[in-house]
């Protein structure tokens, strides 16, 4: 196999989505002209690519208006407990911080999440979420609290059910939580059962969720909403810091030669130019956080392990089903300001086996990549993005005109994007 198809592998691999151009012209390699001077100057549709990538362009950190909590500093201080407390899962070794590690960008290197179980998919990393309106790789949720909820009753991840996340609440939790949403209500094992769940697929659970009063059914949901809604005030500000990348920008914007010289090396500088231009990436890695809140199907090889995925066609089903979505009762926001749902495509077969596309910041740390895991590299990524398996794919998300040498170049600007992340 040529070289060039295991390295295009590693920017699939990367959890890496459609690498497309948005257009910017062909640029003349720096480096072969042998022309120094030149290796610094950009035109003015390059300069406005990557004043469009750099972290310095991250506006305000936006509301969440079905979260009235969101910006609450005693629910991002409660959502901070929550997301590290191992008694919140049926072996009580399980966390959200377990797969989502802080020194992995809140991520893990492990291909399939591994909790009580093993999953179908690998973990997304929780950089800048505020800046999303679609969660999971299947975008089964609509709201950052929405899915912190998710894992809890989900078999294979932290395996309990929301009345035993209410009770470990009231005994663990009662005054933070009554000081951010007020009094809670007469709760225990007599009117809240522990493996009480509408969602397990056990009859006993059920039952046990049916027998429960319509009221005390109500109070659950509540609490439970109410907990999804304190993890995600701290996950919004797990945010992402100036790396190389924005330092060279930063440089470039305010036309300083000396402090951007020594920054980044000829070949990075060669990748990111290949990255806006002709290595077409920045169709879905777009934005400072480089991802486009959109859903794609690259045809992607399945394990074998794993049956079919369909992928944001079972993401479309689940979120319009979901109690918690911003238009059930327990969202905080008016029909008109639910923006994903308003605007949603809902053609299920349009999107069968498509995934959005994860963030390019700090890539280099969160091998493997893609959905399951498939790709051990960024070089194994950018080989199949080279030769995709699909050849209906090659002109859209093809880069078959790009040499060994210039992918290597492009793996080495991505190596540019990683930095610490800000966290409360």
């Amino acid at each position: 196999m040529r070289k060039s198809f295991f390295l295009f592998l590693i920017l699939t691999a990367i959890h890496f989505v459609p690498v497309v151009s948005c257009g910017a012209p062909e640029v003349q390699s720096a480096r072969d002209t042998g022309d120094q001077e030149q290796l610094h100057q950009y035109s003015k549709k390059e300069i406005s690519l990557l004043r469009s990538l750099w972290v310095g362009s991250l506006p305000s950190l936006p509301k969440d208006p079905s979260n009235n909590f969101a910006d609450n500093p005693l629910a991002v201080q409660l959502g901070k407990k929550l997301f590290s407390d191992t008694r919140f899962s049926a072996n009580s070794k399980i966390s959200c911080a377990t797969c989502h590690k802080a020194e992995i960008a809140f991520s893990d290197n492990k291909p399939l999440a591994e909790g009580i179980g093993t999953s179908t998919r690998r973990n997304m990393p929780i950089i800048g979420p505020a800046y999303f309106k679609w969660f999971f790789w299947d975008g089964r949720a609509d709201s950052l609290w929405s899915q912190a909820l998710g894992p809890f009753e989900n078999p294979v991840e932290h395996g309990i059910t929301r009345c035993k996340v209410v009770l470990l609440v009231i005994d663990h939790y009662r005054q933070e939580y009554e000081e951010i949403f007020g009094p809670l209500p007469d709760l225990s094992l007599q009117n809240c059962p522990e493996k009480a769940s509408p969602l397990l697929d056990d009859p006993v659970s059920q039952k046990l969720w049916d027998d429960m009063k319509p009221e005390d059914r109500e109070s659950v949901n509540r609490i439970f909403s109410n907990i999804g809604k304190a993890i995600a005030a701290f996950e919004r500000l797990i945010l992402p810091t100036p790396s190389r990348f924005d330092q060279y920008v930063e440089g470039l914007l305010q036309g300083d030669p000396e402090k951007i010289k020594n920054i980044l090396s000829p070949e990075e500088i060669e990748g990111m130019r290949l990255f806006i231009g002709t290595g077409n990436c920045t169709k879905c890695h777009s934005g400072p956080l480089f991802a486009d809140d959109n859903f794609h199907n690259l045809q992607i090889p399945k394990r074998r392990e794993i049956p079919y995925d369909r992928g944001r066609a079972d993401g479309i089903e689940k979120i319009l089903a979901d109690e918690f979505n911003c238009y059930g009762k327990y969202s905080d926001a008016k029909s008109e300001e639910c923006v994903a749902l308003n605007t949603m495509d809902s053609d299920t077969e349009k999107y069968r086996g498509a995934f959005k596309t994860p963030i390019l910041r700090n890539v280099a740390e969160r091998a493997p990549y893609m959905h399951a895991g498939q790709f051990k590299t960024i070089a194994k990524v950018m080989a199949f993005y080279q030769y995709p398996f699909d050849f209906n794919l090659m002109s859209e998300f093809g880069h078959s005109t790009l040499s060994d040498k210039e992918l290597e170049h492009i793996e080495a600007f991505l190596q540019t994007l990683s930095s610490p992340l800000s966290s409360p």
